[in-house]
């Protein structure tokens, strides 16, 4: 949502800025390239188990979770 959020924001941003070669063809490309780029970098750049992994290894076993 994050990501989404801010490739709107980066759409709006180019709109406020009145660029005279920002064509609607082009405003709508660079919205979907930015959508993508946004998608991308929230899956690929980005993961939700940095720091869980650590934290189970450094438990006793007895109070690790299950795998």
């Amino acid at each position: 949502m994050a990501a989404a959020s801010a490739s709107c924001g980066f759409r709006t941003w180019l709109q406020s800025k009145d660029f005279g070669w920002l064509t609607p063809k082009r405003m709508r490309r660079l919205t979907i390239a930015a959508m993508c780029a946004a998608g991308l970098v929230s899956t690929v750049g980005m993961s939700g188990s940095g720091t869980a992994g650590a934290a189970n290894r450094a438990l006793p076993a007895a109070h690790r979770a299950a795998p």
